[in-house]
């Protein structure tokens, strides 16, 4: 194993036995502050621990699983393990070695086709929906492939000249950060396939719970008036959360936990799932359609249910946040709780003063937690699960796509999609930040997705 840089923001990720092997015992750590480190030219010894740190954290979130685990595609929207392995090698290889590093040879290259990021059929790459009859190249072959691609990254960045420092160092925290993002698609995406599997395996072990009961609600309440939006200041961000920006603000109240699956519960046993008038017509259509009647991975046996996670089937605990939920289901228990989604200008402008540390991937829990609720609220902000907005994702004014496309995150998407905020317990701890914009589609549910509170004062 790597170690990584007593500098750099949190410890790497210490990876679960094979999956299913249920003999290790993991110990939760605090979460790490999460901060983003700015490259300069003074910096190289950090970025290059920097990248083996996040380079091998990939790695060690795939070593617990079977090569056959990672050749698994379950939906159309998610995919296999070791296309994750490959795609963020592409990802270097086009964005930053061909781009910045004379005489770079690719790897394969036939492999820009297979590893692109394109989710229509494209002639320029392999069709999203396909990934997962991708058996060759094989496991040992993109092992290979993600060597050679480090080493050239690393020898990029001890010999790019000084006068070139600057550009080439943005480039590869970018993707580095891109890669961060598919960790967590990863691990999204492998629960998603194990919850297909009749035997439903397990991850890693069960993590011990800090605590057994979660606070009551609290708000808070927030002043409004005008706020500045969006990133500003140093860093290396995805272009959609610039140019920051001042937006108004009505006084609001937003909640100081997350809604758990007690209060969830309410909601299906007062009839949610069938009170057409709590849902916007296409959530009602979609819920019909796909037969919901509760949050993704949960399910009954008799009187009690059951809940699906990373470290295998156990009884539902009403405590942990609820969390697999689309955003029609969001703001259908928010209309039958007579609030509403917040804003994403409203939780960021309440994030922003809080500490970014939360229960994130760098924990190693792997799921939501009960709310600690010490000191002032709001609570759970970052980490547990992404938090639905209000909001749908569009350019802030005066956005322009600058010089700074990764993979996903080459501009604006397609329209339809909602943001989310926060980070969720599969996020590393150094990605999340305010302005971070994720976005999903509104049925979305495999991602870690949950449900934050707002009114009207």
């Amino acid at each position: 194993m790597i170690t990584p840089d007593p500098a750099m923001a949190g410890p790497a990720f210490q990876p679960p036995q094979r999956a299913g092997s249920g003999d290790a015992t993991a110990t939760a750590r605090p979460p790490p502050t999460a901060r983003t480190v700015t490259p300069a030219a003074d910096l190289r010894p950090l970025l290059a621990a920097r990248f083996r740190r996040i380079r091998t954290v990939t790695g060690q979130l795939a070593a617990p699983l079977t090569p056959e685990d990672q050749m698994v595609q379950s939906a159309p929207e998610t995919s296999p393990v070791k296309w994750h392995l490959a795609h963020t090698s592409w990802s270097l290889e086009r964005h930053v070695l061909e781009r910045f590093a004379p005489g770079y040879r690719a790897f394969d290259d036939r492999f820009a086709f297979l590893f692109n990021t394109c989710v229509e059929p494209q002639p320029t790459c392999h069709p999203a929906a396909a990934r997962g009859l991708l058996s060759r190249p094989g496991h040992e072959e993109l092992r290979q492939y993600r060597d050679h691609v480090n080493a050239a990254v690393l020898r990029l960045i001890d010999e790019t000249p000084d006068a070139d420092w600057s550009g080439v160092a943005r480039r590869i925290e970018l993707a580095l950060q891109h890669e961060q993002y598919c960790q967590e698609r990863l691990l999204a995406d492998i629960k998603h396939a194990f919850w297909q599997n009749p035997l439903r395996p397990t991850y890693q072990p069960p993590q011990p719970a800090a605590l057994t009961t979660a606070a009551g609600q609290s708000w808070s309440v927030h002043p409004g008036g005008p706020e500045g939006i969006g990133h500003d200041g140093p860093g290396v961000v995805f272009d959609l959360e610039e140019p920051r920006h001042v937006v108004w603000l009505e006084p609001f109240r937003l909640s100081g936990r997350l809604v758990t699956n007690a209060e969830y519960l309410e909601f299906i046993e007062d009839g949610g799932y069938a009170d057409a008038t709590l849902w916007d017509p296409d959530g009602w259509a979609t819920a019909q359609r796909e037969g919901w009647r509760a949050p993704l991975y949960w399910f009954r046996r008799g009187p009690d249910w059951f809940q699906f996670t990373l470290s295998g089937t156990r009884l539902l605990d009403g405590e942990e946040p609820v969390c697999h939920v689309s955003w029609h289901e969001a703001a259908a228990f928010a209309r039958w709780d007579g609030r509403r989604l917040p804003t994403e200008a409203e939780w960021e402008a309440a994030a922003q003063p809080l500490r970014r540390t939360g229960n994130l991937l760098d924990y190693g829990r792997l799921h939501p937690a009960v709310a600690t609720c010490i000191g002032d609220g709001p609570w759970q902000i970052y980490g547990d699960c992404w938090e639905w907005t209000s909001s749908p994702l569009i350019a802030y004014p005066r956005w322009s796509p600058g010089d700074k496309t990764v993979g996903e995150h080459a501009g604006l998407p397609a329209a339809g999609r909602m943001v989310l905020k926060g980070g969720s317990a599969l996020t590393p701890g150094d990605l999340v930040r305010a302005s971070f914009r994720h976005h999903l589609t509104p049925a979305s549910r495999w991602h870690m997705t949950g449900i934050r509170l707002a009114e009207d004062v």
